[in-house]
């Protein structure tokens, strides 16, 4: 048994990426963001549908077509394969938990 709120390192230096379960059909992963962004050149654009939960915190996802989603806890998000995308603002004061699903 674990908790998805345990074992979160005091200072984040860098986004935490972490597997919960991962095989050939599906990943699902705990990502722990704090001011995290994507990186200001490309987008993601990954080969597997996305399924994208916010558990803790506030968070924006902007999509290559200009549409921005504002994400508060218990909001999710579905991002097709090859749909090119990006987090543009976490909050910086407080922790954002993402449950992610890779199919």
């Amino acid at each position: 048994m674990a908790n998805i709120f345990a074992n979160i390192p005091r200072e984040l230096t860098t986004e935490l990426f972490e597997d919960i379960v991962k095989n050939d059909a599906v990943q699902i992963e705990r990502i722990v963001s704090k001011g995290h962004i994507s990186p200001e050149s490309g987008w993601y654009e990954q080969q597997q549908n996305e399924w994208v939960i916010l558990l803790k915190g506030h968070a924006i996802i902007l999509f290559e077509n200009q549409n921005k989603v504002h994400l508060k806890p218990g909001d999710y998000v579905e991002i097709q394969a090859l749909q090119k995308h990006k987090v543009s603002w976490t909050d910086p004061d407080n922790e954002t938990i993402w449950l992610a699903v890779h199919y």
